[in-house]
């Protein structure tokens, strides 16, 4: 068999990633604040992209264009001393001898803590204490490393005494000495070993040792959890008021006590999409504050145009910037566009929603919306990831809108979510002294024509982050 090399021609068809569609696609999936900055370094990066930036000087160039031929007024002051003043108390005041005085507008001074830039951690918290006792460089050394070694929560569980002692090569009562000093450190239960010895530090803060609180604290804390308080009253020999009364005081106590220094910020969501309510109609509004207005550089368009005298490589990498400048502004362009239509498909599908309330939700999932608007389900999903939008029923993730359905009993499905809002409401009017079970609950829905599974009401209830009942019981 002789082997020969032929030529010849095949047609296909296949997809070809090409760069303004792998922008387009990085793009669309993008949070709000990746987005901005994205754009930022991009504006950093290139050259031939720049921001459009309005200012007061726009608005002077207006004004110049207007007719000089339009009369200006001079502006004339008038003043005249009225007829009714009573000279004769206006000249007393005067010659008086008795010192006037002056009326101020008494203003607020500002607190010390506006003008502080950083809020204050527990660790300099904590080492500001230390150093108002004048320890020893020993103590210092010590305290040092109990308050370097402590968790956000104020607890000191990751390292030993001994080990402690063991670094700073001292013995081990001088660490418990001093360990027991910082325990009453503001915040009152910091540096405690487990939540067991937190709770019985703030008991005898508040003198109400070898109480009740103290013996449910150290031996019952489990029953305690599982709000068992007729195992606690037989083990104590107390009444259940009295188990009621010291449970009190125990949840006013802090669990965590370096929460209120924690460093951690509030993060905002701002909307990527408004929609309003207008009368009888709905209207979408883009959000684009924020968003910095993209131009190509005119600058670079016109040297590449009469550039005839630059290199080949400065043509090169002009041209490079000019098409990245360009597939960018049009990739913003396109995710604005998409991420309207999809709103605007989802406006369609859950009118009710956005009428009534989540309990009117209806069941929809990404392939709706894509057949709707003649897209890929992969792309509707890029465009409801982290996209928010705010709505007169509040602000929602557009992935919220997706959700599965529950069989009713008779007639058409309802959402998931519209039966978590259903179990949440449930739970919220019930007697907290006879809680509903997750059965219950399931017979309630039942009759409301909604078929559920009490295992399917127990994950929905685990979702809204409820406890079971025998937790949420109160005497």
């Amino acid at each position: 068999m002789a082997l020969e090399l032929r030529q010849h021609l095949k047609l296909s068809q296949q997809l070809v990633m090409t760069p303004q569609l792998q922008m387009a696609i990085k793009l669309l999936q993008l949070s709000r604040l990746e987005l901005m900055d994205t754009i930022r370094q991009e504006l950093e990066e290139n050259p031939a992209l720049e921001e459009v930036v309005e200012t007061a000087g726009e608005d002077l160039e207006e004004a110049e264009q207007l007719p000089s031929e339009m009369p200006v007024q001079e502006v004339t002051i008038e003043e005249k001393i009225p007829d009714e003043i009573d000279w004769n108390n206006y000249i007393d005041e005067y010659n008086s001898t008795e010192r006037v005085h002056a009326e101020y507008e008494k203003k607020e001074t500002p607190s010390f803590e506006s003008f502080i830039s950083k809020k204050e951690s527990l660790e300099e918290h904590l080492m500001w204490q230390l150093m108002m006792i004048f320890p020893t460089r020993e103590e210092g050394d010590i305290g040092s490393r109990i308050i370097g070694n402590l968790n956000r929560d104020g607890y000191l569980q990751d390292i030993a005494v001994e080990e402690i002692a063991r670094q700073c090569n001292c013995p081990v009562e001088n660490v418990e000495r001093l360990l027991v000093k910082m325990q009453v450190f503001d915040p009152i239960g910091v540096c405690a070993r487990n939540l067991r010895e937190c709770l019985l530090i703030q008991v005898r803060h508040l003198k109400l040792d070898n109480t009740i609180v103290t013996a449910i604290i150290e031996n019952h804390l489990n029953h305690l959890e599982n709000n068992n308080y007729k195992a606690i009253s037989r083990a104590l020999k107390v009444g259940i008021e009295d188990v009621v009364a010291a449970v009190k005081i125990i949840q006013g106590l802090e669990p965590r006590p370096g929460r209120q220094y924690s460093d951690d910020e509030p993060i905002y969501i701002t909307p990527d999409i408004y929609v309003y309510k207008i009368e009888n109609d709905f209207v979408i509004v883009l959000n684009d504050d924020g968003l910095p207005k993209l131009r190509v550089n005119s600058f670079y368009k016109h040297s590449l145009k009469k550039g005839s005298d630059l290199p080949d490589q400065a043509k090169g990498y002009i041209q490079e910037k000019l098409r990245s400048a360009a597939w960018l502004i049009r990739s913003i362009h396109q995710r604005q566009k998409t991420i309207y239509r999809v709103m605007e498909s989802i406006l369609k599908f859950q009118k009710n929603f956005f009428e009534k309330g989540i309990e009117h939700l209806k069941p929809m999932v990404l392939k709706d919306v894509a057949l709707d608007i003649n897209m890929h389900e992969s792309t509707i999903s890029r465009v409801t990831t982290n996209k928010y939008a705010y709505t007169p029923q509040g602000i929602f993730e557009l992935k919220y809108f997706f959700n599965s359905s529950i069989n009713r009993v008779h007639g058409d499905a309802i959402a998931s979510a519209s039966v978590q809002e259903r179990i949440r409401q449930i739970i919220e009017s019930e007697n907290p002294r006879k809680p509903f079970s997750d059965s219950k609950i399931a017979e309630f829905l039942e009759k409301e024509n909604i078929d559920i599974a009490r295992r399917t009401v127990a994950k929905y209830r685990e979702m809204l982050k409820v406890l079971p009942s025998n937790k949420r019981k109160k005497f």
